[in-house]
């Protein structure tokens, strides 16, 4: 049970996990299943991460629906379609669809709305805050980390109170600590090692590496939001930087960022897309296996489908712009002064806001006219900034100096003349998405490179060093490159998973996680663990993509 002491008092828990996104949720899931106490803190107001404050629909690969996933992922997945059988008037054919995509998206067999994934998310850890083993301090941010030798002792959080009652900072002592924030937030709190943005080439021995490192060549950064179509002029302000806006053009692009062209992100040919309100379902089903599905941008990431409801339930679709136009080029928001970050973050709101104007009052339309005055921005959708999402969607975190490292060598097929599954004897969970990397804040354009399914490495979770911290979000032993293989829904989710388990493994046996993957026995009753809990260890015999 964990000791709840007022504020200044501190709080005492067997696992600490900073970070309530994916991996967060999932790490915490896996401790409070095995019995352990948890406490789980959250910088935003809605746990989930990506799916939720981020506001972007699941991401996942070809056979998401038979295989290649964690049980809970699928009780996660399962809870948001019974969300809408329960609560929404769906057509007697939606309802009985056992793949019903609320949005009937192209980006995902699983499209739908950031407030379903909080309602299940919630849904899953409501036994554990009744019955006290779990407390959730959100919003909170950690400023500081009492640190003993290579123990991390305590973590210090600023909370403001309207999530969890506590105001001021609480600071939390725990056996371990899990970071899953979304940008690494623990790892200068810790002194723990870790790399950021892109790698040498002799420094990871990686093709599409650089000669040199690059630490502030990171991934975009880009600020999403929901709209709808309906009657009326729903036009917002003109931006007061609209104009420097609509004529940024990076040398790559092939034409203004705001606008409907733009490079292929597979082939990097410049083409233009189409957007037309109220396209109905597609004639493909998702799979970006076979077809990314971006050529028509209304169905892209579409994240409900008036055509699923009753007639007249709702007046129009509900579509989430998460777009190649709003990725933010202007700097990174890694390892640089916070009102720099602050600066950054607030462009990247201006840059969305641009898009939308642009969309409401100049983008082509198919009978020749110009605008969409009809576009409604929904902020009550995403309870974000400036009727934006909640919080700006992270591709890419500090990461650790791990005991092992994935790289390029491991999974490009073009590398490695291989397409099947990537082996490793201490996997922990598999995962599968083309190492997938958007332009950069280092000029870079896209760079997607067809990979391989993969094993997890339990040796990506844990640092070098430090004795009790783990890893459980973008923030594990990855390299900028293999990065974009790993920063989707799943992979996330199985990452915290395999990091709670972990942290509640080492407890029960009085263990380290080191020690736990330098000794093969360890590993395999580890293994063993995690299957029975519902994780999936191995592929079968598929091949990438």
């Amino acid at each position: 049970m964990i000791a709840d002491a007022k504020i200044g008092a501190g709080l005492r828990t067997d696992v600490l996990i900073v970070g309530g996104g994916l991996g967060g949720v999932a790490a915490a899931l896996a401790a409070l299943e095995a019995g352990r106490s948890v406490v789980l803190t959250e910088e935003f107001a809605w746990l989930g991460g990506q799916l939720t404050s981020q506001a972007v629909p699941m991401d996942e690969h070809s056979w998401i629906e038979r295989f290649g996933a964690t049980g809970r992922y699928r009780r996660l997945r399962d809870g948001i379609r019974e969300h809408y059988r329960r609560w929404y008037p769906l057509t007697a054919a939606t309802r009985a669809d056992p793949y019903l995509n609320p949005g009937n998206g192209l980006v995902s067999r699983l499209c739908a709305e950031p407030r379903a994934g909080v309602a299940v998310i919630e849904g899953m850890l409501a036994p554990y805050r009744a019955s006290g083993r779990l407390v959730v301090l959100q919003p909170a941010v950690p400023v500081a980390a009492d640190v003993d030798g290579d123990r991390v002792r305590a973590v210090t959080l600023r909370v403001d109170g309207s999530g969890s009652g506590r105001v001021g900072e609480v600071t939390v002592e725990a056996d371990y600590v899990i970071d899953a924030t979304e940008l690494g937030d623990l790892l200068p709190l810790t002194g723990a090692e870790y790399v950021t943005g892109f790698e040498s080439r002799a420094d990871t021995g990686e093709p599409s590496a650089p000669d040199e490192a690059q630490p502030h060549n990171q991934q975009a950064i880009s600020w999403c939001f929901v709209v709808d179509h309906v009657d009326g002029d729903h036009t917002i302000d003109r931006p007061a930087d609209y104009d420097t806006w609509r004529t940024l053009q990076p040398p790559f692009w092939g034409a203004p960022m705001i606008s409907l062209t733009g490079p292929d992100p597979r082939t990097l040919e410049v083409f233009s897309r189409t957007f037309t309100p109220h396209a109905g379902r597609p004639d493909i089903v998702a799979d970006q296996g076979k077809n990314p599905g971006d050529r028509e941008l209304w169905t892209f990431r579409r994240i409900l489908a008036r055509d699923n409801l009753l007639p007249g339930s709702i007046p129009s679709d509900l579509v989430l712009v998460n777009w190649p136009m709003i990725d933010y080029l202007g700097g990174p928001v890694v390892d640089v002064a916070p009102d720099v970050a602050e600066h950054h973050f607030a462009q990247a709101r201006q840059q969305s806001l641009a898009m939308l104007y642009w969309l409401q009052t100049e983008a082509p339309r198919a009978d020749g006219g110009t605008g969409f005055p009809g576009l409604r921005l929904r902020g009550d959708v995403t309870e974000g900034p400036d009727g934006l999402a909640m919080a700006p969607y992270i591709r890419e975190s500090r990461r650790i100096r791990a005991v092992s490292t994935i790289t390029e060598n491991e999974l490009s097929i073009a590398v490695t003349g291989e397409a099947g599954p990537y082996r490793t004897r201490d996997s922990v969970g598999v995962g599968m998405y083309r190492i997938d990397l958007h332009p950069s804040t280092g000029g870079d354009n896209y760079l997607d490179v067809a990979s391989r399914p993969f094993e997890i490495p339990l040796g990506i979770l844990i640092p070098r060093r430090l004795e009790n911290l783990l890893a459980a979000s973008k923030n594990v032993g990855t390299t900028h490159i293999t990065n974009g293989a790993f920063r989707l829904h799943p992979v996330e989710w199985n990452l915290g998973e395999a990091a709670g388990a972990l942290a509640a493994f080492c407890l029960e046996r009085a263990t380290s996680p080191r020690t736990v993957h330098g000794t093969p026995e360890l590993v395999l009753e580890f293994q063993s663990h995690l299957a029975h809990s519902g994780v999936e260890l191995h592929w079968p015999d598929v091949t990438g993509y």
